[in-house]
């Protein structure tokens, strides 16, 4: 397996840290954080055939690929074992696709830190200047299958591991700083919302649907993702051509323990560029792999895409302090109230060797942290950091999926968890369980040997009684809908009408329109009023309860530039 490369640089610090911090972080166990180049995470389990004789899955050489019969006419006997391998293989040879995020395409590359973030993160990979970590980046589109277009109007996924020198540390985000739900317990409703109807399987990666619709209708908390994705963050020109967000609200952690919150973002250096919706109908039929192989070829001309990792910090006491709560993933932190702080590049500049042991067979999990990160009571991380775990389950048969070269960390594994599907280790340590004596007390815990052990914020309390709903405070589903809509140029304010009005054109149930409507006015008369207008319907009365002229920057398109427009096709 590859290894991180020996550090060549020592952060040297002085004194023991707080006690409020990391038990055991002190000048004499932290561990060495060191610029250097590591190498790739995949690298040992390459393999080529280019000189080769053809072999079964057990090593015997194969002389002749045709069946073993009775006769030159006869039928195909059952002891050909190497037909039984060779089918077999190929029945088994799909893993059950992914319930969202099918449709995707990946690449290897690198990130570099800017500097020494450790003022603000115990986190080694931002723990010196021109430090390099590996990374693999996978994008994708939500609720398509994977033979879905790839220029279908859909949020993006934008899911990057970093395989640092403490574990894999994962951002499992979108293309967009929102998303649709609160609380994780209503993600299925909002999958078998938007999924094909279930008696035709119609309509494949669109929400030009009644129970789409309906859905949006009766869970406001989707109207502003609904607005990000109708605008044209839902079409991107490419994937290099889009930002990418955690999402989240997550913590960083010092060694002394102090906390702040953050948002992650990933801010595109090629500019930010989306697709006319004439375009991307045209391009579905046309060339359904759009997105696929422009990255693909991007990558391979040595145009290498690159993303400047940035985060917006604000105090653990100004969680409530902007009129809205940061633990709501429907929300944005107004890049007014919170400036972006750039950490760091990343530069895409592999191809993938073989698309299915490495973009398919990746697994991004919320709960791959490293130390000097933390969660946040955020109820929709929560529970991804469940689901995405279970799932991954589901499709690799068993919990060894981690053991997959794609998914395996550049930095040992010392653990007590045998056994199971697809076990590729054999574990010499007899004694799988702690504390124990047999073999001398290992595996023992980090932090009470080097200063290395993740640990909790130590700021995080909570109290309270047990309840089931949301807080107050994630109540107001409008405010940053209207917000985002009034920081659109006019033409991008119509960009999004015309969405909304082709969408909901497709709608069969007069309710479900009279009830987009209502949630429409709830944000905009004039948006409510011209989308009416296109389905033959009355204008609702206006709302101004509902209505402000707040906008903010860093969110129209339009006002942005492109660096160059070298590598962009057209046609």
């Amino acid at each position: 397996m590859g290894r991180i490369a020996i550090p060549i640089a020592v952060l040297a610090l002085q004194g023991l840290v707080s006690a409020t911090g990391c038990p055991y972080a002190n000048a004499a166990n932290l561990q060495a954080r060191a610029a250097g180049t590591p190498e790739t995470p995949i690298s040992d389990a390459l393999v080529d055939d280019s000189a080769g004789y053809l072999t079964d899955d057990v090593g015997g050489q194969i002389g002749d690929q045709d069946s073993l019969r009775a006769g030159e006419r006869g039928p195909t006997l059952l002891e050909d074992f190497i037909f039984r391998q060779k089918i077999t293989h190929f029945d088994h040879e799909r893993v059950p696709e992914r319930a969202v995020h099918a449709r995707g395409a990946g690449a290897h590359g690198t990130f570099t830190s800017y500097a020494d973030w450790s003022n603000i993160t115990a986190a080694s990979f931002l723990g010196a200047a021109g430090k390099q970590t590996p990374v693999f980046v996978r994008f994708s589109t939500v609720a398509g299958s994977r033979g879905s277009a790839d220029s279908a109007r859909d949020l993006h996924g934008f899911a990057t591991r970093l395989y640092t020198d403490e574990g894999n540390f994962d951002i499992v985000g979108n293309n967009v700083p929102v998303f649709f739900i609160q609380d994780a317990i209503r993600f299925p409703d909002l999958i078998h919302a938007v999924k094909p109807s279930p008696d035709s399987e119609i309509p494949q990666a669109a929400t030009a649907h009644d129970s789409a619709w309906d859905f949006f209708s009766q869970q406001p908390s989707t109207l502003h993702s609904l607005f990000w994705a109708m605008a044209g963050f839902g079409i991107p020109r490419s994937y290099r051509h889009m930002d990418g967000f955690g999402v989240h609200t997550y913590r960083l952690v010092t060694d002394a323990g102090e906390s702040k919150l953050i948002k992650w973002h990933w801010k595109t250096k090629q500019g930010r560029a989306s697709l006319y919706w004439e375009e991307a109908q045209i391009l579905a039929g046309k060339n359904a792999d759009a997105h696929r192989g422009d990255l693909f070829d991007a990558i391979s001309s040595g145009n290498y895409p690159e993303w400047e990792l940035a985060v917006q910090i604000i105090d653990e006491d100004q969680a409530l302090a902007f009129g809205f709560d940061v633990l709501d993933p429907t929300k944005i932190i107004p890049e007014e109230l919170a400036p972006l702080r750039k950490l760091g590049v990343m530069k895409l500049d592999t191809n993938p060797t073989n698309y299915f042991a490495e973009t398919e067979q990746v697994m991004f999990q919320p709960g791959h942290i490293v130390r000097g990160v933390d969660f946040t009571e955020d109820p929709l991380l929560q529970g991804r950091i469940f689901s995405y775990l279970d799932t991954q389950i589901n499709r690799h048969g068993g919990p060894n999926f981690e053991q997959l070269p794609i998914n395996r960390p550049v930095v040992p594994i010392h653990n007590n968890n045998r056994d199971g599907a697809g076990q590729n280790l054999i574990h010499k340590n007899i004694a799988a369980y702690t504390p124990n004596t047999l073999n001398g007390g290992f595996p023992q815990q980090a932090n009470k040997t080097s200063g290395r052990g993740f640990f909790t914020a130590p700021s995080r309390s909570v109290t309270g009684n047990l309840v089931r709903g949301l807080s107050s405070t994630f109540n107001d589903h409008w405010s940053q809908p209207r917000l985002f809509y009034n920081s659109l140029e006019p033409v991008e304010q119509q960009f999004l009408i015309n969405a909304i009005r082709f969408e909901t054109s497709h709608l069969q149930s007069t309710t479900v329109k009279q009830n987009v409507l209502q949630q429409l006015n709830r944000i905009s008369n004039d948006v409510a009023a011209r989308v009416a207008s296109a389905l033959g319907m009355a204008a609702p009365t206006p709302d101004p309860t509902f209505y402000h002229n707040n906008a903010t920057q860093g969110i129209s398109i339009t006002n942005g530039t492109l660096p160059t427009i070298a590598t962009l096709k057209v046609g």
